[in-house]
């Protein structure tokens, strides 16, 4: 197990490109696997699969609904349909079809999310959505991931080809921290990224890098955090909270989605059933966003380091 100091940055990249190059690879070695979009391939850089592999895409224009229906049909025929648009058009737009047509029916398609959260930035609070972790956590046989950086998403991106039944996979638009090894991601199965005895940091998304950067400011105070990259929300690594709550008495958790629904009320929901402790939540309270560069919106809203921090320092003082 890797110390909190000896996690370090690979580079930054865009979290979206690690699904572009997924893709692409997996249309070189899986002939089921399909792309899909609702007018927006370039935004979800599905470039290299269109250019290598122009009978396997779809282009559904601006009819998300459709695209839903399409994808949910070609499953029936044994082809495994990626379906790519941004977040809110992913979820909070087509939450019927998702709900009916692939949920209700089993089906095995991936819905690929990008422009997820803040760190969509300046297009505003119409186009940031906070609230689709909870929206597709709650639909029943919904896998739900949502990984760390570029590595991972790449990764999850050709995980979730082998893996039977419907998937959301949501990422990003902005270049962040790249540093997770990708060969250790398991769907459903959390990261452990460095352990501690004094409080445990469960971040997803784009809070993961973050959470690091807290761990290594507060190991400076001598404050030693364990910190658990939960890229899979479901089906939830319940052992690895239990686990790692008995160990440190509390809990942090940390996500760029409403405080409501989203990975803290999941880890909630867990510790209350099974080890209750203190737990703080670092997420949006209750809001909605709006426009600006995305550092500016995840420190006004509360999701960077130093929230992170404050976040560890209450739950500590209410441990005690």
């Amino acid at each position: 197990m890797a110390s909190i100091d000896s996690i370090q940055k690979i580079d930054d990249r865009e979290t979206r490109m690690g699904f572009g190059d997924g893709l692409a690879e997996l249309g070189e070695s899986n002939p089921n696997v399909i792309a899909l979009t609702a007018d927006l391939a370039g935004s979800l850089r599905m470039d290299k699969f269109i250019a290598k592999f122009p009978e396997r895409f779809v282009q559904c224009g601006i009819a998300e609904a459709n695209m839903i229906g399409v994808a949910a049909g070609m499953t029936i025929g044994g082809k495994i349909p990626f379906t790519g648009t941004f977040a809110n058009f992913s979820t909070g737009r087509v939450y019927d079809q998702i709900r009916q047509s692939v949920a209700y029916s089993e089906k095995n398609v991936k819905i690929c999310a990008s422009h997820a959260g803040l760190t969509l930035g300046e297009d505003g609070a119409t186009h940031q959505i906070l609230e689709d972790i909870g929206l597709m956590r709650m639909l029943p046989g919904m896998t739900v991931i949502v990984p760390a950086d570029y590595n991972q998403t790449k990764a999850a991106t050709k995980a979730i080809a082998e893996y039977q039944g419907p998937v959301y996979l949501r990422f990003g638009r902005p270049k962040v921290a790249n540093f997770t090894n990708p060969d250790h991601f398991v769907i459903g199965k959390a990261e452990v990224l460095a352990e501690g005895t004094d409080v445990s940091i469960i971040a997803c998304g784009h809070l993961v890098w973050p959470a690091v950067e807290a761990a290594k400011a507060l190991a400076a105070k001598g404050i030693v955090c364990e910190v658990i990259n939960m890229h899979t929300i479901k089906p939830l690594d319940e052992n690895a909270i239990i686990l790692s709550a008995k160990k440190t008495g509390c809990v942090v958790t940390a996500e760029e989605h409403q405080r409501n629904g989203g990975l803290g009320d999941a880890v909630a929901q867990v510790l209350a059933r099974n080890y209750p402790c203190p737990v703080e939540m670092v997420a949006v309270n209750d809001s909605f966003g709006e426009s600006g560069t995305p550092a500016q919106l995840m420190t006004k809203y509360g999701l960077d380091a130093a929230h992170i921090e404050k976040a560890v320092e209450a739950v500590l003082a209410r441990k005690k």
